[in-house]
Formats: structure tokens, sequence, C-alpha cells
């Protein structure tokens, strides 16, 4: 069947750019990811497992760059600065590929597994509300199948991995770029967990964000007794905040800004001396959020001055706006036409349903059109404003993001109901697929000069015309490796009885107990 969908789509593509690799090469590359689908599926479900936040993946980057080097990868850790970040090479000559997707989970929405319905696995431990646990395992696959496809057909290139580390805080791709990274990198595939196949060209809708933590140093003093001997913090951070929410008014309406006080005192009968705001800048343009980074720092001078303290600030994150490159996205698209959507079971759609009831969303069954290509002239109608770090990468090195059908329609993410799905045989199917169509692309890229060309040629004649990346990084700033930190230390050996043991069990929801066939009945929910 793959064959005759991969002749048909080539022959309908008449662009230079969407030449692509011979289909019997395809072929074997969806059959060793086929081959290779328990592997995958043990993969996802121990980093689901793991459940590590940013920065603090330990296990989990241990976990993917052991495989790796099993599987003949070259591998070099603690790249740019950041212990759990690393790169894994194979091959020589040709162009280079890299491969990435995000591998950190979010803090407090622990869940269980193919269970409809909230029950945390460790009460407030971090869990995986995204679904990141699905991309690094699934890009894996597609590099390994790549690999062998070219191994054994005499193919020149080489291919790179490397893991989105810190994604939830947008928190290290800017560092990734800084630190020289894709110096030689020729294109760039991404990967997302979504409940869809489909990848998108032109300017993506995620906004470019600053994240930026604010300390404010005063002077202790009794609260009671003496506080005109006092010089408080919290005023400080206070103030900034008043200050902040009324520079609203006057900011562009594409403007998303929000923060959270993460210190503000250690009682009350003390006149807090250290106390921190952590804001989050996000717009349209990597410039109009210089604007507004700008006018935070004034803002937080202000209110320095008004309370006699002092302040200091720190980037903890950095992205730029997405721009997919369009060449790319459309020889990926041939490829998603090709491999199609997942067959989905009845218990894969029971359970999909019972998950949205379980949650109160309106009921969606599991991906049935598409995939999709979007792009400035059909655009994703379901774009939405949040950041991606990503971007950072998109402006440095012609790439697009691959979305993957691994999660359930209709759910919120960053929330638990986006964690229910993520170590069944949904989020299994649907990472297969999304490593077929990246293995093809890879292949494709390999064994089509013309197309590496032109999307180099395309991201400097038409991207670059719109924007040009100009990061906001200073040179003194370093990654925040020291984020949650304290959280994996107390909570680390509560979660370390819930990993996945695939010696003794044959997936996680069998080590948990979990009958999957009978998930979704409506006696399901805990």
């Amino acid at each position: 069947m793959i064959r005759t969908l991969l002749a048909a789509s080539l022959l309908a593509s008449a662009s230079p750019v969407l030449a692509a690799a011979p289909a019997p090469m395809k072929e074997a590359a969806a059959a060793i990811v086929d081959a290779k689908a328990g592997e995958l599926a043990n993969m996802i479900d121990q980093v689901f497992s793991f459940a590590e936040p940013g920065f603090q993946e330990v296990r989990t980057s241990a976990y993917l760059t052991g495989i790796l080097e099993k599987n003949g990868f070259k591998v070099t850790r603690g790249v740019a600065g950041i212990p759990t970040a690393f790169t894994a090479t194979w091959g020589e000559g040709g162009p280079m590929i890299a491969l990435g997707s995000d591998i950190d989970g979010l803090l407090g929405l622990s869940q269980t597994p193919g269970v409809p319905g909230a029950k945390p696995l460790v009460a407030g431990a971090p869990g995986h509300g995204e679904g990141h646990n699905s991309g690094m395992p699934m890009m894996i696959v597609a590099a390994i199948a790549a690999k062998q496809v070219m191994e054994k057909n005499g193919i020149k290139g080489r291919i790179m991995l490397w893991p989105g580390v810190a994604e939830e805080l947008v928190a290290t791709k800017a560092y990734f770029v800084r630190a020289g990274m894709f110096k030689d990198v020729d294109a760039n595939l991404f990967a997302h967990v979504g409940d869809g196949l489909e990848t998108t060209w032109g300017p993506l809708s995620y906004t470019a964000s600053l994240s930026v933590e604010y300390t404010f140093k005063g002077l202790t003093a009794h609260a009671a007794g003496n506080p005109w001997d006092g010089k408080s913090a919290l005023d400080a951070v206070e103030l900034m905040n008043d200050g902040w929410n009324m520079k609203r008014e006057h900011l562009p309406t594409s403007q998303r800004s929000h923060y959270v006080i993460t210190a503000g005192g250690n009682q009350p009968n003390i006149v807090p001396d250290r106390a921190s705001v952590w804001y989050y800048f996000r717009d349209t343009s990597l410039p109009a959020v210089k604007a507004m980074y700008d006018a935070g720092n004034r803002i937080a001078e202000g209110a320095a001055m008004m309370t006699e303290t002092t302040v200091t600030r720190r980037v903890l994150g950095h992205a730029a706006t997405n721009y997919g490159n369009r060449p790319i996205a459309e020889a990926a698209f041939e490829n998603m036409k090709a491999v199609g959507l997942p067959k989905w079971s009845e218990a894969d759609q029971n359970f999909a349903r019972a998950v949205l009831k379980g949650f109160g969303r309106k009921d969606k069954p599991l991906a049935s059109d598409g995939p999709h290509l979007w792009s400035p002239e059909r655009p994703n109608p379901e774009g939405g404003g949040g950041s991606d770090d990503i971007g950072d990468i998109m402006w440095t090195v012609p790439t697009i993001t691959i979305v993957y059908p691994s999660n359930i329609p209709s759910i919120s993410y960053h929330n638990i109901m986006a964690a229910t799905a993520m170590a069944t045989p949904i989020a299994h199917k649907g990472a297969v697929a999304g490593a077929k169509v990246a293995a093809m692309t890879v292949l494709d890229m390999m064994t089509t000069p013309e197309l590496v060309a032109g999307a180099k040629r395309w991201q400097q004649e038409v991207q670059f015309k719109t924007e040009r990346y100009q990061p906001l990084l200073g040179p003194d700033d370093q990654p925040a490796i020291h984020l949650n930190a304290d959280v994996m230390a107390k909570l680390r050996p509560q979660m370390e009885k819930y990993y996945f043991d695939p010696k003794k069990y044959k997936s996680y929801l069998e080590q948990l107990g979990i009958d999957y066939e009978k998930a979704g009945s409506k006696n399901s929910l805990p």
C-alpha cells in the first residue's frame, strides 16, 4: 500500500524542490520503523515514567544517549553548558540533517496513564502534561531507520540528534544557537506532539518571548517595632507589578505578559530584604519583545528608587518567532500523505472519548482527517499565542516542525488531561506515523541536493526578508540550570518507585495494572 501511495504522491509533485528519494528506500525505512514499533513504545513509556522537568532531565538524557550509542552514534554530552543537553552524530560527507524534539515535563502534572480522570502517580510531582516524552524516542527511531537505509545503499550524509531541554521554560535553544551547535547543519527537522499529522511553512502563530526574573534587595527590620529602619524588597516587587499593570493599557494588543512572585519574604513580622518576581514578555516579534523588556527594566528601576532598594535581573529564557521552511515542509507533506494517519482501534476511540468526558470536554474522535499542510494561504485555524524556542533554530537553519498524532483532540495542554494518553497505544501509534515521515524526509534531503539548496535559498530570499534574528541574550546571560533542582531533590525518591521496568513488563500500563481495553468504559473513572 505504501508503495502505491508513494508513487502517486511523487508523480503528482512537479516542483523540483519536492524531488524525492526512491520509493524502495522509503518503503525500507517505513518497514524498519514498523519493526521497531515495540522498542519505540518502550522508549515512550520509559521517558513518561521519568517525568523530569526542565534542566533536571537526568535519567531521560542518560537513557536516550545510551540507546544512541548502542546504535552507532557518537554522543557529546553537556553541550552549551547544559548538563542534560547532548548531540548524537553519525555519518560522513554529504549534508548534515538534524533531528530534535523536547524532553522535559511540567511541574505538578503527575498523572497515571490510561486513566480517563485525575489520578496522580505522585501527588505534586512533575508529569508529561504536554507529551514531550514521545518526540525524542520518535526521532531516534526515525534516525536509526534512515541510517540503516543509507548504509545499505551507500548514501553519504550525516545525521545529528539533539534534545530540547527545558522547552517549557523556553530556556535553552537560544543558547544552543549561541554555542554554535547548528553551524554545520544544513537542515533541521523538529517534532512536536499533537492530535493530527501536519506541518507548516511560513510564519507560525507562536509569539517571541523573553523570560526574566527581577530580584530586589533591601534591609530587614522588625515590622512592628521599628519598620522605619527597613527597606522592603517586597514593596518594590509590588510596585513593579502595579507599574507593569498600568503599562499594559499602553501596549499593543498583540502582547502577552504575565508574572509570578518567586520570593516575597520569610514571615510577616520581618521586613523582607529580598524578593523576586518572574516575568514573561511576549509579542509577535523580537523587536517588540525588546521594547517590552526595556519598559520592564525602567519600571523595575523606578520601583527600586521608590523603596530605596536595589534591583538585578536575570534572563531565564528566550524564544524567537517560529517560521517554517517551505521546500522542506512540502517534501514532508508528501511523505505524510504517503504514510497516512494511524488505524485507531475501538479501544483507542473509547479511551479518548472517556478522557474528554471525564474532564468535561467536547467529544471529538481521534484524528481522522488530514494530513495537513498549513501556510499563509491556508493558516491553521487552531493556532495560539504561546511560545516555542524552536524559533531560535528556525532563524538559524532551515527548519520545520512535524506535528504527529500521539494525543487526544480537544484537550487542554499544560494540564493532567494531556498526560492521560501519553503512555498508551494512542501515543505509540502516533509516534510510529511521525517516525516514518521523519525518516523519509531525511532520505529526501540526503538523496536530493536541490531540496537542501532550495531550502537554504528560500530561507535567504523569502524568510529573511521579513525579519532577521537578533537574540536578546546578553553576553553574560547563562542557562538557568538551577531551576527545578529543589523540586526533584525532594520528589525523585518517591517518583523512582514508578519508573517503568521493560524487563519485567510489556508496557507501562501492564506494570501499573491498567486494563486499556476496559479503560474507556463508563465505569473507568477514578
